[in-house]
């Protein structure tokens, strides 16, 4: 018989969608295509995008890094080992997430569930 040591099992923590950033940009977009047609196709393009990033996008915390998926297709990974830093703009209505690695700086849209994204930053990359 064999037994699994419950400390042994990777753990993998994938993000849940969350659609108000896009669906926001979408709400504001109608008046403004009212007033200023340019800006608002703008919007509305932006929204647009953020949508289908919003569908297709999901962020997933491994033991040792952040792994980005498109259409369940890794395209990036991001080694916590590499983090200098990370940071939620705006707690109260989580809008951009920022993070620092040793080459690079990236931000992201809060396209995904907020409350777990910090859960799992505080987890696996605690701030120094």
């Amino acid at each position: 018989m064999t037994t699994v040591n419950p400390s042994s099992v990777n753990t993998t923590v994938e993000l849940a969608p969350n659609y108000k950033i896009p669906l926001v940009l979408v709400g504001l977009s109608v008046p403004v295509l009212l007033i200023q047609p340019w800006i608002g196709l703008i919007f509305s393009l932006f929204s647009l995008f953020l949508m289908i990033q919003t569908a297709t996008i999901r962020l997933q915390f491994t033991e040792t890094a952040l792994d980005v998926y498109r259409s369940g297709k890794l395209i990036r990974q991001f080694p916590y080992q590499d983090w200098q830093n990370w940071e939620i703009f705006w707690t109260k209505v989580p809008i951009l997430f920022y993070f620092k690695e040793v080459k690079s700086i990236h931000f992201l849209p809060i396209i995904f569930d907020a409350k777990m994204l910090r859960t799992c930053l505080e987890k696996y990359c605690s701030k120094q």
